[in-house]
């Protein structure tokens, strides 16, 4: 182990003996009392130093090895150090690609700040490398989402969508201008691939043998409007069957709606989100089929900088969700309306009568709330709507927090 300090987190001096790492209170801690020794020792957690190395200059300023080790311990617990050469096997290889780890270095500084175990965030940016993800739709949504998330360095982000690409497609991070015309998959997928830090690793042997590996994650952004606010059931039927985690995202009518992220027998679907409605409002059903069997608009109201606010949102959530932490829209629609821009939280409850099975699981006891849907808490005070038996990272408390050392 080669411990350092975390760089993402700027240090500075309460008094002689305090020290604060961090300045939003999210992530900041203080931490002391510490003699001038420990301070000084400090300095000398900058990645270069192995343990070893590390008591031997520690006995210079008069720090015994025990004190050295436990020093070292209890800045590790509070989340304080990384391990330049922890991560494993697939870490020690992405360090090795030199450009992508350049490219990824911002978002390494970042997830240090989430991955509280040192190596654990080169851990999880390798594991990044070896997933595979779909995203449905390439409008002004879907194509950011998926470059944005090929340049977070997921290694297989595959786009599918049908027709041209029209002039009212183009966006800043998804398809460029020079795209018009061209067939949207196969431009998107371009978008996709100067998107990405580097190339994807190769395909597993099961994969070239024919073998579908599915993927981890597929998310939904289709650019017909009535997609976004009613999501067809049918669209995810297969994805319900097979338990692919899938996220719904776009935008209506100047209103931006991430979520929920299903996950097929454990949260509200597509499906559970149709009934429920139906159960509330008995004309639901006939709207909707005229939404959908009506004809189409020409122009749908998709501006682009809450394009790109959905966009930069569900592909947060998904590389959340990919990390191995359960983000707040998993059973729920966050949906943020112009001009006030205030995102509010939509539960979607499993519904008893879904073919989905999440009710039997009792996640929301089947229940809905009765009337229309009314927003709840914003995004700074949710919770994720549902249990998972997905690995959920407890999150530390709110605020700078102090730790003893």
């Amino acid at each position: 182990m080669h411990p350092m300090v975390k760089p993402a987190l700027r240090r500075g001096w309460l008094d002689l003996h305090t020290a604060q790492f961090g300045m939003a209170p999210a992530h900041a801690m203080v931490l002391g009392p510490m003699d001038r020794a420990t301070g000084r020792f400090l300095d000398l957690l900058d990645g270069t130093r192995g343990l070893p190395l590390l008591r031997d200059e520690g006995r210079r300023m008069g720090l015994t090895d025990d004190r050295v080790d436990a020093l070292v311990e209890r800045l590790a617990a509070a989340g304080l150090l990384d391990d330049v050469t922890g991560g494993g096997p697939a870490a020690d290889t992405l360090r090795g690609r030199e450009t992508a780890i350049r490219r990824l270095r911002p978002d390494l500084a970042a997830l240090s700040l989430v991955a509280r175990e040192p190596g654990e965030a080169m851990a999880r940016l390798a594991a990044r490398r070896t997933l595979r993800i779909q995203v449905r739709g390439a409008g002004r949504v879907g194509s950011t989402v998926a470059s944005l998330l090929a340049g977070a360095g997921v290694g297989e982000v595959d786009v599918r969508d049908g027709g041209h690409v029209d002039p009212g497609d183009v966006a800043p991070g998804g398809l460029p201008a020079e795209s018009v015309g061209e067939r949207r998959d196969l431009s998107a997928r371009r978008a996709v691939r100067r998107a990405a830090p580097d190339r994807p690793p190769r395909v597993s042997a099961s994969a070239a043998a024919g073998e579908d590996p599915g993927f981890g994650l597929v998310i939904l952004a289709p650019r017909r409007a009535v997609d976004v606010h009613a999501p067809d059931p049918a669209d995810t039927d297969q994805l319900i069957a097979s338990g692919t985690p899938h996220l719904h995202a776009g935008v209506v009518e100047g209103t931006g709606v991430v979520g929920p992220l299903v996950l097929p027998g454990e949260t509200g679907c597509a499906g559970c989100l149709d009934r429920g409605r139906a159960d509330r409002d008995e004309c639901w059903p006939r709207l909707v089929a005229q939404w959908r069997s009506g004809r189409p608009h020409r122009v749908e109201a998709c501006d682009l900088a809450l394009a790109a606010t959905v966009a930069g949102t569900a592909a947060a959530h998904a590389l959340a969700f990919l990390d191995g932490r359960l983000p707040s829209c998993a059973g729920t629609r966050w949906e943020v309306a112009a001009p006030d821009l205030v995102w509010h939280s939509r539960p979607v409850w499993p519904h008893p009568a879904c073919p989905c099975a999440a009710a039997e699981r009792g996640e929301g006891n089947g229940k809905h709330p009765s009337g229309e849907e009314e927003p709840h808490a914003t995004m700074a005070e949710q919770q994720p709507a549902t249990s998972s038996s997905r690995t959920a990272h407890t999150a530390r408390r709110s605020g700078t927090w102090r730790a003893h050392v």
